[in-house]
């Protein structure tokens, strides 16, 4: 999962603001008016051409081929031009000319810009056109719409990802409307409208339908595996807005792509965190597990979930309790090695600053459920 790029001027909230993005909003803008000033039937191809783009990305194609439009006005009020045949058909990724190891999306970039750069006008607008469709239709096609939300910051973060509770939530979605997200957009696109009610805890984030763990950290789906699932489509959502800024990078200042980027970032990272949490605790219950009926006898290593909100991605943390032997486990092992492991997580300047708090936590809560009886346990601990 690639990390979702701040451009200078664009912080974690919807707000676009700043002299870069003042610039990109301009060429938004532009862009935006010459696609309006089209006819209605070449709006209309560009369209079409733009689903077939988007689909080949989101499916990870290696292979494209898509078309220029026959003629266009290459300025707002201007004249049609006409686009070369030779011109019009374009593959990308064929079996003579391989991708090189570049991406789908990478290899559309450098070939939109390479059109872009064309001495013929209606070439150069063809491309710049069928980029801003192709972003547009990702950010707001493909993706739903969610909830309007404000986050928070935990201590140390930079990105708001705590849900701020407007008071306006009622206790049972059933009897409002508006607590009930339709779920509409590119995963529901053959199903009519649906309204689903959830829990008090899943409404204040922006896409309910993909809140797997509450505020307490209790799991709200039928199984880890389905936790698991809802991240990772919360993943896949960010992925293409990221693919459309990097195809069109003045999408930073359309609005949908702010406000949905802006929630699903601060849903994922909440959900990360509270998905790694709950795997510790699970790891806990095992090792008292095994413990109990002596199965750790012979050496102990752990891979700790944690969530990089860097790479946006739930990573493994590997580190050894017992080396491998006949070495009778104690629980006092386990206390060592977290306190070991705290100490070298607070000086590894590779992780963010709220990665790396969140990793103690994470420590914090293993150590602290092996410590003798008159020094605290974890099944009191708050996890």
């Amino acid at each position: 999962m690639e990390q979702i790029i701040t451009l200078p001027g664009v912080g974690n909230s919807p707000a676009v603001i700043g002299p870069v993005v003042s610039q990109l909003r301009q060429e938004y803008a532009e862009v935006q008016a010459c696609f309006e000033a089209q006819p209605s039937h070449i709006q209309h191809f560009l369209i079409v051409q733009a689903a077939v783009i988007s689909e080949s990305i989101l499916q990870g194609l290696r292979q494209l081929r898509f078309d220029l439009p026959d003629q266009l006005t290459a300025t707002p009020g201007g004249v049609l031009e006409v686009v070369p045949s030779e011109m019009r058909q374009q593959t990308i990724g064929t079996t003579t000319r391989r991708l090189g190891g570049k991406d789908l999306r990478t290899a559309l970039r450098q070939r939109l810009l390479e059109l872009e750069q064309s001495n013929l006008p209606a070439v150069a607008s063809s491309a710049a056109l069928l980029r801003y469709a192709t972003a547009i239709r990702m950010v707001h096609e493909l993706l739903p719409a969610g909830h309007t939300v404000i986050y928070e910051l935990a201590e140390e973060d930079t990105i708001p990802s705590i849900p701020v509770s407007t008071g306006t939530e009622t206790k049972s979605a059933i009897h409002a409307a508006n607590d009930a997200l339709v779920e509409t957009g590119y995963m529901e696109k053959n199903r009519s409208e649906l309204q689903v009610p959830y829990v008090e805890a899943a409404r204040r984030f922006y896409l309910p339908k993909w809140v797997a763990f509450d505020d307490q950290y209790k799991l709200l789906v039928g199984s880890l595996n389905e936790a698991k699932a809802y991240i990772a489509s919360l993943q896949r959502y960010l992925y293409l807005l990221h693919a459309a800024v990097g195809l069109a990078p003045y999408m930073v200042a359309d609005n949908d792509y702010q406000q949905k980027r802006y929630g699903v970032l601060g849903q994922l990272v909440n959900q990360g965190r509270a998905l790694a949490r709950y795997q510790v605790r699970e790891i806990v219950h095992t090792i008292q597990r095994r413990a109990v009926v002596q199965e750790l006898n012979r050496g102990l290593s752990l891979s700790l979930p944690y969530f990089d909100d860097q790479k946006l991605t739930v990573e493994a943390y590997e580190f050894d309790v017992v080396p491998v032997g006949r070495i009778m486990f104690i629980p006092a092992f386990v206390v060592r090695a977290a306190h070991e492991q705290q100490v070298k997580i607070a000086q590894d300047t590779r992780l963010s600053a709220s990665t790396r708090r969140h990793l103690l936590t994470l420590f914090y809560i293993l150590g602290v459920a092996f410590y003798p009886p008159n020094g605290g346990s974890a099944t009191n601990s708050k996890g």
